[in-house]
């Protein structure tokens, strides 16, 4: 599939930022060749006609920021490749230093109710990040401040303690390391009880590792489209990798780490719904972190073991696979087998926040967080931002750029 605009083996990269520029929807694109003409000379966004601000990125060590901890973060943290699919990248290393966590971000004082700012009901979004992954799982590029709030070892001695500021994020994998993960958020902090947001989609795809010092042949081979879209309309969160969603499913998410949370707020929705209490049944369970996706026409049903007056079945629904227990022809227990974690049902809105202080800038290469990891290592060659859900067609499209990495001009 070729770029409008396009031929094969067309090396002008302005041609390629055209195709980005002229998609509908588009509200900020980072190609990291565009730069401030006069100092400081940071990189700037693509934006639409009329936008009133091209969203220069500052660069920060949010350890510093935070704990107080470690030296001021520059540009010159951030080698250039000379490079990519739109003639630059910039590396994101994997730090040795505990107390530098650089990134590139746009402070929320200058997003705060831009079209980057997305939010609020009716509202969608795609994320796009043209990356080569040398290693790691966490945030490429979004509005995702994790809150440094969390009570554990790493925050003994932070010196400035924020809530969860979270709306919508791509990550390099998360729970599936390597995959497109889409991250949104209704609340900016946790869901299911569990102290982390879970609202996440993982591509089918996973991204191969590559060492960021690799021979440049190796690397023009080695870029990756990920991209995330949330559709408020059907209430999907989905990832892609290189254009392709592909279908992923978790099978016993009561077994599993993080997603054992949605398992039970699953359950606890279901139980919610019958008459009476029932086993196993919490009664402070909050009913807005039930999670119960539509499950008002079976896909398939398959009868796993069968009584005289007692049949077993497995029900396949659109994002859940249930075992059920029928007496008598009436459902006596259900249990959650399997859930939908590409597409994932997502029923809320993004978060939308009371004001800009208590809001989360948009970051590139990594997000501030509690834990500290050093995330996600590599290239990223181009960060773009849509206000409405790309199709598979348009995603397919920008994933051929980059397959044609093109020097700096």
């Amino acid at each position: 599939m070729i770029l409008p605009g396009l031929t094969v083996g067309d090396d002008n990269a302005s041609q390629r930022v055209a195709a980005v520029t002229e998609m509908s929807g588009l509200v900020a694109f980072w190609d990291f060749v565009q730069k401030e003409t006069d100092l400081p000379n940071r990189f700037t966004a693509h934006v639409p006609t009329g936008t009133s601000t091209d969203y220069p990125l500052d660069a920060a060590n949010y350890i510093k920021d935070y704990w107080g901890a470690g030296r001021e973060a520059t540009y010159a943290d951030f080698p250039l490749l000379g490079r990519g699919p739109f003639g630059q990248a910039i590396r994101i290393v994997n730090e040795t230093d505990p107390d530098f966590r650089p990134f590139l971000f746009v402070p929320r004082s200058r997003l705060h109710d831009t079209p980057l700012d997305i939010k609020g009901a009716g509202k969608s979004v795609t994320v796009v990040v043209w990356a080569i992954r040398e290693s790691g799982n966490h945030a490429l590029a979004g509005i995702w401040h994790e809150g440094t709030d969390l009570k554990q070892k790493e925050t003994s001695s932070i010196t400035k303690v924020e809530r969860g500021q979270r709306q919508y994020a791509l990550f390099a994998g998360l729970n599936k390391s390597g995959s497109a993960c889409g991250h949104v958020s209704e609340n900016g902090a946790s869901s299911f009880l569990n102290k982390y947001a879970l609202h996440k989609s993982n591509s089918e795809g996973i991204s191969p590792t590559v060492p960021a010092d690799a021979p440049a042949e190796q690397l023009d081979a080695a870029w990756q489209c990920f991209a995330m879209t949330f559709d408020h309309e059907k209430d999907q969160l989905i990832g892609w990798l290189n254009g392709v969603s592909g279908d992923r499913w978790l099978d016993h998410p009561k077994k599993d780490k993080l997603i054992s949370y949605a398992y039970n707020a699953y359950m606890q929705g279901h139980y919610a719904k019958l008459p009476g209490k029932q086993e196993g049944e919490d009664d402070s369970f909050p009913a807005d972190q039930y999670y119960n996706p539509p499950e008002t026409e079976s896909l398939s049903i398959q009868v796993l073991r069968e009584a005289a007056n007692e049949r077993v079945e497995l029900r396949e629904y659109p994002y859940t696979k249930i075992e059920v227990t029928l007496r008598h022809g009436q459902e006596v227990s259900r249990d959650l087998v399997a859930l939908r974690l590409n597409p994932w049902w997502y029923p809320h809105d993004l978060y939308s926040l009371a004001d800009a202080a208590s809001g989360g800038p948009f970051t590139i290469g990594r997000v501030i967080h509690s834990s500290r990891s050093v995330g996600f290592t590599g290239w990223i060659g181009g960060v773009a931002v849509f206000d409405r859900a790309l199709s598979e067609g348009e995603l397919k499209k920008l994933t051929e750029i980059a397959a044609r990495p093109v020097k700096s001009e």
